[in-house]
């Protein structure tokens, strides 16, 4: 399966633990990509015995009894995907001899100036011989790549009868030990910042070294959300002899699932900064990795390794993927949100996609709901949300933690909490209680504690019902992470409907009001800042100052670069989804930032 040819430009993000777990048995063999999340090892081994039984492929469980039982897991689940795509790929490149309904599918799927596209039509138009037009697909059909997504955030130590196993046991190592000793030929997203014990880790594996052919088996995406810190990641994991393939540029908060705020450094000006500084940081990083490799005695390539620079977050029309691909440079966009609205790409149950389909702004909304105390994507309406609310009602606070994968907290005992578990609620509202609060500070701050939610079953319980299978230890609440714009996406689209609109073939949106990606994604800063003002107590201390001030001044940057791009590119960015006035829209927008910078005096 090749890395470097891939036929479309664009790719489907990690969503959820389970929302696109198994989002390549799906699309791949139509050459499209997608990302497999590796935190649920449980949910990988149901629907691992689920695929086995649906191909007539051998099933054997791995009981979490098993030494290593979460890496060996993940690599069966992996080889299991990447032998049902194959095998569904094949099928596509012989279909001329039985049914060329997949073919058709997979060419018309394809952007209109793709070169295997145009190839194709021109081949079956002059009448090409079936042996000979058979040969030519078998030769430059490609698939989409099998991803995997590891969040460097979690990774909790390893106990067993009590005692700590050694750091090569935690989750995100056992994690990345599951994909190093795969089958897969693809590459490994790692997300939410640095792990040091984690990118050191990747040394060990032979898969992440090139090849007497400089070819990488396994590549690393690095997703970012600045330059500053691409080159910081890029250049230590250089250090170790690994190369980063594809730096991925994440819209802080218009994307979906966990929201990493930025000190206000917005997507445009974020890529402009690559786009001007690529070359500067492949030299600065090849040369670290030249050195290493040779330390190693590994096989050192003469020129750097190719390099992709990929964006996603909050893209929802054409004029945007055209304009980000063409004026950036890139290689590719991320769909992530539209995607949760195709049962062919994803899996979601039916009483969630109606959630999802009746969607409005107002429903959609940044929470407290996560763990990992990082602002969540949240939609209202989920079934995670109303059993929330009906514990807390009757004074049930908290979730059974079953799987554990979020409990990061540490306690006395060395081992770790869930702040959604009962345990820790439970023991928080007793201290609460002890405080004497006045009734109204005492709610607030019950609040802020019972928020919580458990994400570890709510992120898969969907997946899981959606495929008839088991839920006794996830339940049947539901937690799904969609971005601001499933606003604008309300039906239940087919694959090739979605990619259609992706290339601007059609359109599916059916309103008009959709503002532009960048003005979204500012309106959310701006509002995100004015509650960051709101929360902090004055008067403020010398280091919220400063930092409020950088935050305003990034955005204000970011207003007046803005102001240019538009002027300049205005009829690139605007299409019939949107009939919003982007330069009114800035100009509003600059008018709220200047009220809060009055606000701060």
């Amino acid at each position: 399966m090749s890395f470097h040819n891939n036929p479309h430009t664009f790719h489907i993000p990690v969503m959820g633990l389970g929302y696109s777990i198994d989002s390549p048995i799906k699309v791949a063999h139509y050459g499209i990509s997608s990302v497999i999340s590796l935190v649920d090892d449980i949910s990988m081994e149901k629907m691992r015995e689920f695929y086995c039984k649906k191909f007539n492929l051998p099933f054997q469980p791995i009981p979490p009894k098993t030494e290593d039982h979460r890496a060996k897991r993940i690599t069966a689940y992996l080889n299991t995907v990447q032998e049902i795509v194959i095998k569904k790929f094949e099928n596509v490149k012989n279909s001329l001899s039985h049914t060329e309904e997949e073919l058709d599918k997979y060419i018309k799927m394809l952007p209109d100036v793709s070169e295997l596209k145009l190839k194709f039509n021109q081949m079956i138009n002059t009448g090409q011989m079936k042996q000979k037009l058979s040969d030519w697909l078998h030769e430059n059909l490609v698939a989409g790549d099998i991803d995997v997504n590891i969040m460097s955030k979690l990774d909790r130590d390893g106990y067993k009868d009590g005692e700590k196993l050694p750091s090569i046991y935690s989750d995100a190592q056992s994690s990345l030990r599951g994909f190093a000793l795969s089958d897969l030929s693809s590459s490994l997203v790692l997300s939410a910042g640095m792990n040091p014990r984690l990118y050191s880790y990747l040394e060990e594996f032979e898969d992440f070294y090139p090849n007497a052919s400089m070819e990488l088996k396994k590549k690393v995406i690095l997703k970012v959300s600045d330059y500053r810190s691409a080159i910081i990641q890029g250049r230590f994991l250089a250090k170790k002899g690994i190369w980063v393939s594809e730096y991925r540029v994440e819209s802080g908060l218009n994307c979906g699932g966990h929201a990493f705020a930025t000190d206000g450094f917005l997507l445009g000006p974020v890529l402009e900064e690559f786009r001007n500084s690529k070359d500067q940081l492949i030299e600065a990083v090849h040369d670290i990795y030249v050195k290493a490799l040779a330390e190693k005695g590994k096989p050192v390539p003469e020129k750097p390794l190719l390099v992709k620079i990929t964006a996603q977050g909050g893209v929802g029309s054409n004029a945007e993927h055209q304009f980000l691909l063409e004026y950036y440079n890139l290689d590719s966009i991320g769909w992530g949100t539209p995607f949760l609205l195709v049962p062919e790409a994803t899996t979601v149950d039916e009483q969630t996609l109606e959630v999802l389909c009746k969607a409005k702004e107002e429903d959609l909304y940044m929470s407290e709901v996560s763990p990992l105390g990082v602002i969540f994507n949240n939609v209202r309406g989920t079934g995670m949300d109303l059993k929330k609310e009906a514990q807390n009602k009757l004074g049930k606070y908290g979730f059974p933690c079953t799987k554990k994968y979020l409990a990061l907290l540490p306690v006395e005992d060395n081992e770790s909490i869930c702040t959604a578990s009962f345990e820790y609620q439970r023991n928080k509202i007793q201290e609460l209680k002890e405080q004497n609060l006045n009734q109204m500070e005492y709610e607030r701050q019950l609040g802020k504690i019972t928020d919580k939610a458990c994400l570890c079953n709510g992120l898969t319980a969907s997946t899981l019902m959606a495929n008839e299978l088991d839920t006794k230890m996830e339940g049947t609440a539901v937690s799904i992470c969609p971005g601001p714009n499933l606003a604008y996406f309300s039906s239940i689209y087919s694959l090739k409907k979605m990619v259609d609109h992706i290339y601007g073939r059609t359109n599916v949106m059916e309103r008009t009001d959709r503002p532009n990606l960048f003005v979204k994604e500012l309106n959310m800063y701006i509002e995100y800042l004015g509650t960051k003002l709101e929360e902090t107590v004055k008067p403020f201390t010398d280091k919220q100052k400063k930092y409020f001030d950088t935050f305003q001044d990034n955005l204000f940057k970011g207003v007046e670069y803005y102001k240019e791009l538009f002027q300049k590119y205005k009829t690139q960015m605007e299409d019939s989804t949107s009939k919003n006035n982007m330069m009114q829209d800035l100009e509003n927008l600059k008018l709220e930032l200047m009220n809060l910078k009055a606000k701060m005096v």
